[in-house]
């Protein structure tokens, strides 16, 4: 369960950077950059997810 946990972390800042990436600071944010940031919106939600998870998990391990 530790090292999926670790996986799908790695792929979310991964995905996050690359969306990161194909973002054009010079055009208009909401226009032609729409996808890249919902991308990058996803993947903080997808890491803030993971890393409730892994605390939850931490935290059950604790009390058994």
């Amino acid at each position: 369960m530790k090292k999926s946990i670790l996986v799908f972390l790695v792929l979310a800042i991964s995905s996050m950077l690359f969306n990161l990436y194909k973002i054009d600071w010079n055009k208009s944010l909401f226009d032609e950059n729409s996808i890249a940031l919902i991308g990058v919106l996803a993947s903080g939600c997808a890491i803030l997810l993971i890393v409730i998870l892994r605390l939850s998990v931490k935290i059950s391990e604790k009390e058994k």
